[in-house]
């Protein structure tokens, strides 16, 4: 089911097809007649800052350091940046599920500084997703220096505290930062002040009848609309917030599992640079910058991806239709490309979707939810809204 590869695509030659993993679907769903296809969610649906501790017992555990007395988290035995920590290297087992291995030592934007490459460019053993950006490894860094942060001050306050005590409170504590950052700073400026007050009114306390689960059209398709937020250039600044030769700016995708540059050059200009640089602006013209659908992985080595085209493949391996959505949150369902130029309120993109699908029944859930232009104050349209407010508002509720 890999999506074939067209004779006008500059990958044409290498292979016919782009690699794509179906998802593991649950145990005996999709038994015709009587289920639907349903997939698996492996990782934690709350928002406890999972990212940084884990969402199983084994990984929280592996990276724990399990001999202090203060309930720390691991950290880098190789490098430190100054007086600061890294995260842990994956463990030798699993080098070979790492892609941050050893690069060209020319690669664009490194700095002049002489690092062993060889011993520094393992990925960091953390969430799945932590190494996959620059962006990504800096917050993660940042959140394990908090951890180690707050054990420290904790067990002044309480040194009575056993390791284990302290660790769990700490984690509490960053579970919360990571609860307030999301509601309060994160999904208001999304959703836009409206939507929000509207579609996630003030907290009332713990609902045990609310399902905090992860809806599938979440996971799938909704919660990727960040991908066409994401600027083609990775901005680093110096002291001061000011350009630094030393920290050009980088083509996103040799920002890319590259965990050797932050060990080169620290997080802050990293974290300067994403302070300073807004998130694209997602219109009709420019949904996802090339770098996500021309080069994704590039740097790796192999075949570029496409992240749009992979986006719109996981939303029909898991049966994911735009009209249906629309119909589940109350919005009215395109039969034409009249209505559909009317939701859009672009009459050229409609017709480029019916050139595509023939009915605006086809529309996958994921293209058809970015192109919906933005509500009042927010960066989504109106089924995206719906979608994710529902899912946070379940998220928060349904959360003990």
């Amino acid at each position: 089911s890999s999506p074939q590869i067209p004779l006008s695509d500059p990958r044409n030659g290498v292979q016919s097809c782009m690699p794509f993993f179906r998802s593991a679907p649950s145990c005996g769903a999709g038994v015709p007649p009587h289920r639907h296809r349903e997939q698996l969610n492996a990782i934690t649906s709350f928002v406890d800052a999972s990212m940084v501790y884990g969402s199983s017992p084994s990984l929280a555990s592996a990276l724990r350091n399990h001999s202090s007395p203060l309930g720390s988290m691991a950290l880098n035995s190789q490098h430190h940046d100054g007086e600061l920590a890294y995260m842990p290297f994956l463990p030798r087992l699993q080098a070979h599920l790492d892609p941050c291995g050893p690069r060209n030592a020319t690669s664009p934007g490194a700095s002049n500084r002489s690092v062993d490459r060889e011993n520094t460019t393992s990925c960091f053993h953390a969430d799945s997703r932590a190494n996959e950006h620059l962006g990504l490894i800096a917050l993660h860094t940042l959140f394990l220096r908090e951890h180690n942060r707050l054990v420290r001050e904790l067990q002044l306050l309480n040194p009575h505290w056993s390791p284990d005590t302290l660790y769990q409170e700490a984690r509490k504590i960053i579970g919360a930062v990571h609860q307030i950052l999301t509601w309060e700073h994160y999904l208001p400026r999304v959703l836009g002040e409206s939507v929000a007050s509207r579609l996630m009114p003030p907290y009332q306390g713990y609902d045990p009848d609310v399902d905090p689960s992860i809806a599938n059209v979440f996971a799938t398709a909704a919660f990727r609309f960040a991908h066409v937020t994401v600027q083609p250039v990775v901005n680093r600044l110096g002291p001061r917030y000011a350009f630094n030769s030393e920290y050009p700016p980088l083509a996103l995708h040799h920002s890319l599992f590259a965990s050797w540059r932050v060990v080169q050059e620290g997080i802050d200009p990293v974290l300067r640079g994403l302070l300073l640089s807004p998130a694209k602006l997602q219109t009709p013209g420019q949904m996802m910058v090339e770098e996500l659908t021309e080069r994704l992985f590039q740097a790796q080595g192999g075949m570029p991806l496409d992240l749009g085209a992979l986006n719109l493949q996981r939303g029909r391996d898991h049966g994911l239709p735009y009209s249906s959505w629309r119909r589940f949150c109350g919005l009215s369902v395109p039969n034409t490309t009249s209505d559909l130029a009317e939701i859009l309120g672009n009459f050229t993109l409609a017709h480029t979707f019916k050139l595509l699908y023939g009915t605006p029944h086809n529309i996958d859930v994921w293209v058809g939810a970015i192109s919906e232009p933005a509500v009042p104050d927010g960066r989504v349209g109106p089924l995206l809204s719906c979608l994710l407010a529902r899912q946070f508002r379940a998220q928060r509720d349904g959360d003990r």
